[in-house]
């Protein structure tokens, strides 16, 4: 790992537990992705839009309400039931927007835009984003980039093509938390040792398909116009293979993406069973495990494998919660949005943490482990590990530091932390954990297959 030095923002940030904001722009991740234009903009409001507003548009609209040096002049979206609704929600908490049925109307009407929102189902990530970067706007899209690889490939080639930004709402990829931890803990100290394994999951609690009511239905017509069979199929497009692409990339995609993104590696084979097990009136199955194979390097210069285990379940809701660990010799991090779920444990073999405690690179609170506790471990078991917490914090709603570093980028203060080019390598291996399943084979998958 290339170890990088602390700066004196990340150091105070660390100490206060406070961050707020305070390490956003400091740990931002290097990008090959420029800043637009490759210079600072004048801009002291950015223009935007939000297309799609949905359960996802939802909560971004929560962030983009309270980001500073934005303003949202308009929303999208093709159920006028969502869409009324919204126009007056936001009206009344200040802000003058428009609605418009289609991206189309918008791309028309509205003249002074200078970037978008995309939070519509997957199948049209691609259309909605090539159009809007050849209109001459940046682009945030919501993972996943595309239902197809050749979606996902097209948007980073219209990316490139008209010199626009394209980030892609893999969030966690701006959490200071996750910055910190990986930057610091993982490179830096190394306080992990070799990194042998890595396991993430998602378990949900059995839920309904999503209702509406009955007097807002659309009508055929306008929902096959927009590629819908009928309500049911609208409203939980998720389910649906040609809508959507399933749980692995609903919701494995924020977490098969941190794998990638902390081994520093795009995975290199996948094998993956999943089944339809607990509903039945959906395209895609509800139950995945999947296993991705990383050929990394060790510090005495020698090539090993690392293995990394995802599963995402419909079981009760005690299942654990969703986290990302990540497993080295001497320790691991377990790491979660949910700040609770986050822990760091030390293996006796490991040389002491005290330096890191001192350095604000782990909370000095450790729990300890209690006095005999050892001695009463069979010697076939691992002792208890001493516990330790990270000491950033922020109080940010989760997406807002990602959409914050988007518009920092459009204004030419950084670089986007996760850019089209960068995330498709995360949503290829993705496609072909799908692909597994489906052909109930290994698929290995090379360097330059994952790059668009």
């Amino acid at each position: 790992m290339v170890k990088q030095p602390i700066t004196r923002r990340e150091f105070i940030g660390a100490s206060a537990a406070a961050g707020a904001g305070l390490l956003l722009t400091s740990c931002s991740q290097e990008s090959n992705q420029p800043a637009a234009g490759g210079k600072t903009s004048a801009l002291s409001k950015i223009n935007i839009a939000l297309i799609g507003c949905g359960a996802q548009g939802q909560v971004l609209l929560d962030s983009l309400q309270v980001i500073e040096g934005i303003r949202l002049v308009a929303v999208v979206d093709i159920w006028d039931y969502n869409r009324n609704s919204n126009v007056a929600r936001l009206k009344k908490n200040g802000f003058e927007v428009k609605g418009y049925e289609n991206y189309e109307d918008l791309l028309a009407h509205e003249k002074d835009l200078q970037a978008v929102v995309v939070a519509t189902p997957d199948f049209w990530h691609a259309p909605i984003t090539n159009a809007c970067l050849k209109a001459g706007l940046h682009v945030y899209c919501e993972k996943m980039m595309s239902n197809t690889l050749d979606g996902a490939r097209s948007m980073v080639k219209t990316m490139r093509e008209t010199g626009k930004l394209l980030q892609i709402g893999h969030q966690r990829r701006s959490n200071p938390r996750y910055i910190f931890a990986l930057n610091r803990l993982i490179k830096e100290a190394q306080m992990c040792g070799r990194l042998t394994a890595a396991q993430a999951q998602w378990n949900r609690a059995k839920t309904d398909d999503l209702g509406w009511p009955k007097k807002t239905e659309l009508k055929p017509e306008q929902l096959a116009k927009y590629g819908f069979k009928d309500m049911h199929q609208f409203r939980n497009w998720r389910w649906f293979k040609g809508l959507g692409g399933g749980p692995l990339s609903d919701l494995g995609a924020h977490q098969i993406d941190i794998f990638n993104w902390w081994f520093g590696k795009t995975a290199s084979s996948v094998v993956a069973s999943a089944g339809a097990d607990y509903y039945q009136n959906h395209d895609w199955y509800d139950n995945a495990m999947v296993i991705y194979e990383f050929s990394l390097t060790g510090a005495d210069g020698k090539p090993y494998t690392a293995r990394a285990f995802y599963q995402v379940q419909t079981t009760t809701s005690a299942g654990g919660g969703y986290f990302e660990q990540f497993m080295g010799d001497e320790g691991t991090i377990k790491m979660s949005e949910n700040p609770s779920i986050t822990k760091i444990y030390r293996e006796d073999r490991a040389k002491s943490w005290d330096d890191l405690v001192a350095k604000n690179f782990l909370s000095a609170s450790a729990v300890e482990r209690p006095a005999g506790d050892a001695d009463k471990v069979d010697v076939r078991e691992t002792a208890p590990l001493l516990q330790y917490d990270i000491p950033v914090s922020f109080n940010k709603k989760i997406h807002q530091p990602h959409l914050e570093n988007f518009f920092n980028a459009i204004r030419g203060t950084a670089k986007l932390n996760c850019p089209a080019d960068e995330a498709f390598s995360s949503e290829y291996i993705i496609h072909k954990a799908n692909e597994s399943v489906a052909s109930q084979k290994v698929i290995a998958m090379t360097k330059e297959e994952t790059e668009a």
